[in-house]
């Protein structure tokens, strides 16, 4: 079971990253200000982080 983990995180995290690099998105931050921008790259690496010792811990 755990042979699938590492493709499942992978396809995972290209799926984040597809859906999330995006320069509508960016434009929008952008027009909403700096700490809007801050408070999303702040989320997005906690997520990210949540996600990987998730992966780590079992």
């Amino acid at each position: 079971m755990t042979t699938f983990r590492f493709p499942l995180a992978l396809f995972f995290l290209v799926l984040l990253t597809f859906s999330l690099s995006s320069c509508d998105a960016i434009g929008t931050i952008f027009k909403a200000g700096a700490w809007t921008g801050l408070i999303g790259v702040f989320l997005i690496v906690l997520l990210i982080w949540f996600v990987v010792n998730r992966f780590r811990r079992s």
